[in-house]
């Protein structure tokens, strides 16, 4: 049999492309181009990237490949997990197309090795990142070395696909992004009325009581209500610490009852004695070890069998032999690493939502509390989702994003801008996939709403006065009143002069990060000025900062208030010529068309009530947050 060799194959591949292509293909060849995060939509996003036929492209992650991974990450196999996803998914991807150039980069993108003369080197970068701070972190490096950016994201069917272009488009940071969630602490402690409040409650609290760390520690508790609850708060610490007691038992046969009386009995009566707390709430019903323990051995399941059926609702006696089954096999594990530590340090456990033994035991303690206070149950499925504060990830969906992803990045590298759209996919609207046009930069914003510059400095000599002296006020025309900032706080202001003689390195301003100088002028101040750091040895001769061009800083924006008028009680209202009537133009309040938009980008949502359940497969849930 004739063999078939690897020049006509790659021949023929390459008419395809030109076919489909055209003229653009010569250039998508000849890029650059990085993509920053290898997980859901990275996966899918590489696999086009590759049979596209982009020339060369680095891919940067530093998470390691998952169980829960490999439902819908399809570069990864069961053999790959706890292995980097970067250096997998570049060994399967090349499969597809080897004849391009891949480069992997097991790292974290904040590295100091990808600096922004790193980033500029790239025609085009792609993000699939899956936390808010890298996502900013590679927006701002992007804006800084004028490299196109696309921005992806998906939740659940809904889907979203930014095109970033600086001084042409608003950026990541032009709009507020939603903020974690946070519960009071008597809410989890005291009076919970949503599962969410009893899932955070076995996790946070008694998980971390028993096997972990002290709940001061955890973050989704919010004792801002402190002061206002002090006497209850000091119960809640009484009850930590007996527990805390309780733990020296652990391994013994009686431990599993100590702690469900402690939690589930004792605990429960002390707060159906505090009669205010439920005039306006239906008191809790404390349970019986021994009436449950009788329900539960006459039922024959054991633990490991109820566990399986995960996507069951278990009734009591079904929670409390699960409880019992993971509360045995938690405390032989601990103990085990325990008797391994030769330094004398105290080993503790952590919650992890694909370790059946933790997931077991936080889903069948916070069905009980949910049994106790009247509260639905959920099954073991849907607590691992909210537990692990996953949000539903569709393989569809993300293959989708990664698809449109693509399709904007041939208009950029068209230079096609006019032609870029932010693009949605929703599976509640009258249309899957739905686009506007880009918007244009938020003057305001932080991030690009300033001027941007190189700073170049002579790390032996330069010092903050330079900057302050030789560049701000004497080439910039600066007044007196300005600040000098970077990410740990103010550098120098009129009443802060003490680190003027201080070199940029005493400072710990390095190469590659940033400086924010804000005119506090009160007439007439300039926009704000990001100025990033280049380190390089000046000649002796010369002054010790410099910046690469002349910089034409535009002052900021001023907002004419107008006058009240007195038929309007102060509304003006717009004129309109005779036999017209002008449409007004939609705004954040009206529940018109533009309104749905913004509605769809998750920049508009309702009040949350303090004790609100974020439901986090609802269709509108603040900027879309990426699976990963």
């Amino acid at each position: 049999m004739e063999r078939v060799t690897t020049k006509p194959v790659a021949m023929k591949r390459e008419r395809y492309y030109r076919q489909s292509l055209g003229a653009m293909y010569s250039r998508i060849k000849q890029s650059r181009v990085l993509m920053v995060g290898a997980g859901g939509i990275g996966c899918e996003l590489l696999k086009n990237l590759v049979l596209t036929g982009f020339g060369e492209i680095h891919i940067v992650d530093l998470d390691t490949i998952d169980l829960s991974n490999l439902n819908r990450q399809f570069l990864f196999r069961h053999e790959h997990i706890k292995k980097s996803k970067a250096l997998v998914a570049k060994e399967s991807a090349a499969k597809f197309n080897p004849h391009i150039k891949l480069e992997a980069h097991h790292a974290n993108i904040k590295d100091p090795q990808f600096n922004i003369d790193w980033f500029a080197g790239f025609e085009l970068v792609f993000n699939a990142l899956d936390n808010i701070d890298a996502r900013r972190h590679v927006n701002k490096m992007c804006l800084a070395a004028s490299v196109p950016l696309i921005e992806s994201g998906t939740t659940g069917f809904n889907g979203q696909v930014q095109v970033i272009i600086k001084d042409k488009s608003e950026c990541y940071d032009c709009n507020t992004k939603e903020t974690p969630k946070t519960f009071p602490v008597c809410t989890i402690r005291s009076t919970p009325s949503q599962p969410i409040h009893c899932i955070v409650w076995a996790k946070s609290y008694l998980f971390t009581e028993v096997f972990g760390t002290s709940e001061d520690e955890v973050p989704e508790f919010d004792h801002t209500e402190d002061s206002e609850n002090a006497a209850e708060i000091e119960n809640l610490r009484k009850e930590a610490h007996a527990l805390k007691e309780i733990r020296q038992s652990m391994g013994s046969d009686d431990f599993p009852r100590k702690i469900f009386e402690k939690v589930f009995t004792d605990d429960i009566n002390r707060l159906r004695s505090m009669g205010d707390m439920w005039k306006t709430r239906q008191k809790p019903t404390a349970l019986d070890f021994e009436t449950v323990s009788k329900s539960s051995a006459s039922g024959g399941e054991v633990g490991d069998a109820v566990g399986r059926r995960d996507q069951d609702i278990w009734n009591l006696a079904e929670n409390f032999t699960v409880f019992c089954d993971s509360l045995r096999r938690l405390s032989r594990r601990l103990q085990q690493a325990q008797e391994g530590e030769t330094n004398g340090t105290s080993h503790v456990l952590s919650f992890d939502k694909d370790d059946e033994d933790t997931l077991d035991f936080v889903a069948s303690s916070a069905n009980m509390r949910s049994i106790i206070f009247g509260i639905q149950s959920r099954s073991k499925f849907d607590i691992k989702q909210m537990a692990g504060n996953i949000i539903p990830a569709i393989a569809t969906t993300n293959a989708m994003t990664a698809s449109l992803c693509v399709l904007q990045a041939f208009k950029v590298m068209r230079g096609d801008f006019n032609k870029a759209r932010m693009v949605f996919l929703e599976r509640s609207g009258a249309r899957v996939v739905n686009s506007e046009s880009l918007r244009p930069p938020n003057p305001d914003c932080p991030v690009c709403g300033v001027m941007s510059s190189r700073l170049v400095v002579d790390p032996s000599r330069a010092t903050l006065n330079d900057l302050v002296q030789d560049i701000l006020k004497s080439d910039l025309g600066y007044g007196n009143e300005f600040s000098i900032n970077n990410e740990v706080g103010t550098l120098y202001d009129p009443d802060l002069e003490d680190n003027l003689s201080k070199r940029f390195s005493e400072l710990g301003v390095g190469p590659d990060s940033f400086l924010t100088i804000i005119d506090d002028d009160e007439e007439n101040p300039r926009v704000n000025l990001s100025l990033s750091i280049s380190e390089k040895s000046l000649p002796e001769d010369s002054k010790p900062v410099s910046l690469p061009h002349q910089l034409d800083i535009p002052r900021k924006r001023t907002i004419d208030t107008p006058k009240a008028h007195e038929e309007t009680n102060g509304n003006i209202a717009p004129p309109t010529a005779p036999g017209k009537r002008k449409r007004a133009s939609s705004t954040l309040d009206e529940p018109g068309i533009e309104g749905q938009k913004v509605a769809k980008r998750g920049k508009v949502q309702d009040t949350e009530q303090e004790d609100d359940l974020v439901l986090v497969e609802g269709p509108n849930q603040g900027a879309i947050v990426i699976d990963d």
